[in-house]
């Protein structure tokens, strides 16, 4: 009694194989919160309250006013997260470079520098 041996090739098998194996569907897309980056109305917002004009986004005011947005974003990230050391860096980094403009605003425009402390609440 001898065996029978299939004639079958690599891929033969292969092309078996998958036509059992039943596909999956992709995953739907998952939806994201917002991400650190300001939206655009935002940041529209913030540029026209601070700036001289609705296209001033250089200045310092609206810099210093747009970096203290995204420093209060991660600080309530980071409340709910505590253990997340690369935000924390992000936050200590955005905090030394409005640290600089409220410097060289203090340096060149004493009574802004008041009004920009007083309206976004920074000590």
């Amino acid at each position: 009694m001898g065996t029978v041996e299939t004639t079958e090739t690599k891929e033969e098998v292969v092309k078996k194989e998958t036509k059992a194996t039943p596909k999956k569907k992709p995953a739907a897309p998952v939806k994201k919160e917002k991400a650190t980056a300001l939206l655009n109305v935002e940041k529209k917002d913030v540029v026209t309250q601070f700036g001289k004009n609705a296209e001033d986004t250089g200045s310092a005011a609206v810099q210093i006013a747009l970096i203290t947005k995204r420093i209060n974003h991660l600080t309530e990230h980071l409340k709910t997260h505590k253990q997340d050391k690369h935000s924390r860096r992000g936050l200590m980094k955005l905090v030394g470079q409005r640290r600089g403009l409220l410097n060289y605003l203090e340096k060149t425009d004493l009574e802004l520098f008041r009004k920009i402390k007083k309206d976004l609440d920074i000590r």
